[in-house]
């Protein structure tokens, strides 16, 4: 898989990823904005403006001539904002690429943001928030990443608070873009079935023009912590969801490539050892998994699961007693290289559509990493070594890094306490 990575004069960057054979193509477009660019009375505008941009452009007056463009090509199209990001995507049979660009770059460019409909989607977002708010697997997550960075921008929503949807005006959508949405933030990526001469003309003329200025910068992550922290949200739900997990490696880290594997070992796939212990051994649950989120200044391991509310203790016993295990002995040859095939796999399995392929790249360019092509990324997982492992282990699952988020009819936080711990 060959990529190009074009650098305008205004400093908008273009990666394009021609694919030979690709019925599809897809348009993305990212920008560096994301709710960790935000302060407390701003608090969801990334997210609310990204809903705004598919109300009406210069040239698409309304929703519905947007979106009834892109459903006559039988297009997917949609948009997603994170702490570090926002994205705008359209995906359509490969013959449709200049349209799909025109109408990505109209989205980007020249939203309208009516008053009218401000004033109507507040209420759609007050109501998404309400919908994650009542899923407790969902809503834990939340109050891990609460409980991490309490009260500072990694620790708030993405969504925002219902009070500060509400008091977002026009003029705050207007002035929030005139500081993000400029060219050096902004990065097109193009991936599929496509002419690349063509496109990088056609993206230059239209993106050529941009304003190049300084970007609003977000505030940076501060890691403090000298004992295990939990956070609770008691309510009467049928079982209980528990995330337990450790401040781990930034993007681009020298250990993050290990702290995946690491991560993977512990409870990605069903031969994975919290998936056997947890839910094949002990019946515990139907969900058990860990993940591995890395950001450009801080990073998370984070293990979710939801159990009967009377097995918690159990369940944290076993996911603990696995994090110790990791600390003291060498993962087995056989186990190791299962798991790093089973990484290298599901990546080249992820990558199978030119959405996708568009993420990955668009992704990596936009925490400002060095751009590598898949079978890099695998070379890098096949080096990783049992002594690797063993040493993030040893560095990572400490109390003075451990974390507890909690949703349902938990028992009481001096209880807790004591099963959330390591030493």
């Amino acid at each position: 898989m060959t990529f190009k990575r074009t650098v305008l004069p205004n400093g908008l960057r273009i990666i394009t990823v021609p694919i030979t054979g690709a019925p599809t193509a897809t348009v993305l477009a990212m920008v560096e904005a994301g709710s960790k660019y935000e302060n407390h009375t701003t608090n969801g505008l990334s997210h609310f403006l990204e809903h705004m941009c598919f109300k009406g452009t210069l040239k698409r007056p309304t929703a519905k001539d947007i979106s009834h463009e892109l459903d006559a090509l039988g297009a997917q199209y949609n948009a997603f904002t994170s702490e570090e990001f926002t994205g705008y995507w359209a995906k359509a049979a490969k013959e449709h690429v200049p349209l799909l660009l025109d109408v990505v770059s109209d989205i980007y460019l020249n939203s309208t943001f009516p008053a009218a409909e401000i004033e109507k989607e507040k209420g759609v977002i007050v109501e998404e928030i309400n919908m994650y708010h009542d899923m407790p697997q969902r809503h834990v997550q939340e109050l891990f990443m609460k409980v991490l960075y309490d009260d500072q921008p990694a620790g708030w929503s993405i969504a925002g608070t219902k009070e500060t949807v509400r008091s977002f005006g026009r003029d705050d959508f207007l002035h929030y873009r005139t500081e993000h949405y400029v060219a050096p933030a902004t990065t097109i990526i193009v991936a599929g079935g496509f002419s690349e001469r063509v496109v990088l003309k056609q993206l230059t003329k239209i993106f050529g023009t941009v304003r190049r200025a300084k970007k609003g910068a977000k505030v940076p992550v501060t890691e403090v912590q000298k004992a295990p922290a939990i956070v609770v949200e008691r309510r009467p739900t049928d079982q209980s969801h528990i995330v337990i997990g450790v401040r781990a490696y930034k993007a681009g880290h020298k250990r993050q490539v290990a702290a995946e594997v690491l991560t993977a070992l512990l409870g990605s796939g069903m031969s994975s050892r919290l998936f056997l212990r947890l839910r094949e051994e002990m019946g515990i649950g139907y969900y058990v998994r860990a993940g591995y989120d890395a950001l450009t200044d801080h990073g998370i391991l984070a293990v979710s699961l939801g159990c009967d509310t009377k097995r918690v203790g159990e369940a944290l016993d076993a996911i603990l007693a696995e994090f110790k295990k990791l600390k003291t002995d060498l993962v087995g040859a056989e186990e190791l290289a299962k798991t790093k095939q089973h990484l290298a796999g599901a990546l080249l399995l992820d990558l199978e559509g030119s959405d996708r392929i568009a993420e990955f790249y668009g992704h990596q360019e936009v925490l400002r990493r060095p751009l590598k092509k898949p079978e890099q990324l695998i070379a890098e997982i096949k080096k990783v070594t049992a002594a690797d492992v063993r040493r993030v282990a040893q560095d990572l699952f400490v109390d003075t890094k451990l974390n507890f988020a909690g949703v349902g009819p938990l028992p009481d936080d001096a209880t807790l306490r004591e099963r959330v711990q390591l030493a």
